[in-house]
Formats: C-alpha cells, structure tokens, sequence
C-alpha cells in the first residue's frame, strides 16, 4: 500500500494575477519611456484592465458559495487515476451540477498514510478556514500494517473530531466513507495474504469507524461492498493493480452523492 507516493493539498482559491501583471507593467513602462503619449497611453490600458477585473469577475474565479475539505490517503487522492477523477473531485463536479456551487476541493491525503499520519499532517498544514462539506476516508494502512484496533478507534475518534471542527461544528457537514478492500485487487491476490483474511480485518476497521461515526451523529456511506466487485470487474481497478479506477470512484461518488445533496438543498 506504500509503494507508490504521491501527495496533494489543493486549495479551493484561485489567486487572481491580472491586475498585478498590469500594474508592473504600468511601472516598468514609465519609468522605461519618456514618451509623454506612451506613458498617457499605458495608464490608460491599465485602468481599462483593473475595471474589467471587477469584483463580481474576480469572485467568479475565486469564490464559491461552498467549500469542500477532504481528508484522507491514496483512496482520496485516487492513487493511479487523473486528478479529476478521484472521488472528491467527481463529488464537486456532481455537486455543481446539481446547482450547488461548489468550489475545487482542498484534500489532505497522501498515499500510505495511516490515522496517526493523517493527523500529523493536519497539524502541519494548520489551516485556520472552515469548511462547508468535510469527508473522512482512513484506515486502510492502519490494517494493512496490522496496527491495533484499539489505537485505530483512539485515533479515528480524533480525526472525526477534527473534521467537525473543520466543519464549524456542524454534524449534518460531514460525511465518513468506509475503507474498501484492496484484497480484491490483482496486488492483493498476489500478496501472499490470504484474501479472507483481509477480508474480515478490513470490515473490523470498519466496524469501529461506523460505530463510531454513527454515534456522534455523522453520516456513514458504505462502500465496502461495491469495492469487492473489483474481484471479478476489472475496470473498477486502476493501471497498478492495486487501487481503484475513475470508474469505480464514480461509483462512490454515486453512494456518498445523495446524503450530500440532501443536506444542502
């Protein structure tokens, strides 16, 4: 599971540079110029631009009406698939369709990680923004490296929390998604694990998120379930073997969409 690296924090703003590039243009222009009609024609140029970056198109490239945070590790990043095409990516892109305006996720994820990581990582990233939606997908490096249930409950516990936090607090704004089975895999098939094994060790783990989860209120979307049928549907498999395809993530996408929606309509 910790073969292939790769991290991303994406924020959900987009810093506008329009107006900077055009006011060092304005000054390197009259300072290079003695050309009293070049120097009038530059100013002129420039204001032209600066009113045409009004505020309302600025906010259309920076500001949505609601802010996406996802937090996890290879399965949110989607590991072996084009960056739209991991869950919280496709998961806005449904959102928006659905009228909902929802800007670029920011993900906090990393391949490999497991909760204590996660939570290392957080604390690193010290983000101070509050957010309008925040998923939660962690575990399956807790299972695969075989660390304790009890530390794996501790940890998760945590990491919810903090999602709440990052959520202002607001339950109905979180959503918890299950850890899928990666034994179904051709990785796992031939990893010399025995499939039941990871099997049963995979549904522990998520025993305790969801009991978890649904005792502080938080939505719960399973799919466990959908992620075995990678066993005998070789598109739901991403090109390593080992993680899942934009196919199946659109699948996840299709279980976690309708708890979303009905929060925010």
């Amino acid at each position: 599971m910790e073969a292939i690296y790769k991290q991303y924090y994406f924020t959900i703003e987009q810093q506008p540079i329009l107006i900077s590039f055009f006011l060092v243009y304005t000054v390197t222009c009259l300072f290079k110029t003695e050309n009293i009609l070049m120097k009038f024609s530059v100013i002129i140029l420039s204001i032209v631009v600066i009113l045409g970056c009004d505020k309302n198109s600025v906010n259309s490239m920076t500001e949505h009406k609601r802010s996406y945070l996802a937090l996890g590790d290879s399965y949110t990043i989607g590991e072996s698939v084009a960056m739209e095409s991991n869950f919280p990516y496709q998961l806005a892109a449904k959102l928006n369709q659905e009228g909902l305006d929802v800007g670029q996720p920011h993900i906090i994820a990393t391949t490999g990680w497991t909760t204590s990581e996660l939570q290392t990582a957080i604390k690193e990233a010290a983000l101070k923004q509050k957010f309008d939606l925040v998923t939660l997908l962690i575990g399956v490096n807790n299972q695969y490296r075989g660390e304790s249930l009890s530390a794996y409950r501790k940890e998760f516990k945590e990491l919810l929390q903090t999602a709440l936090d990052f959520a202002n607090g607001d339950k109905a704004h979180v959503f918890v998604v299950s850890i899928p089975d990666w034994g179904v895999t051709p990785y796992g098939l031939n990893s010399g694990r025995d499939q039941q094994t990871i099997a049963a060790e995979i549904d522990a783990f998520n025993a305790i998120n969801k009991e978890e989860t649904l005792a502080m209120g938080v939505s719960y979307t399973d799919i466990t379930a959908a992620s075995r049928r990678a066993l005998s549907d070789q598109e739901l498999v991403a090109t390593d073997g080992l993680h899942y395809s934009a196919k199946m993530h659109a699948e996840w996408v299709s279980s976690l969409l309708p708890a979303v929606v009905k929060v925010f309509k």
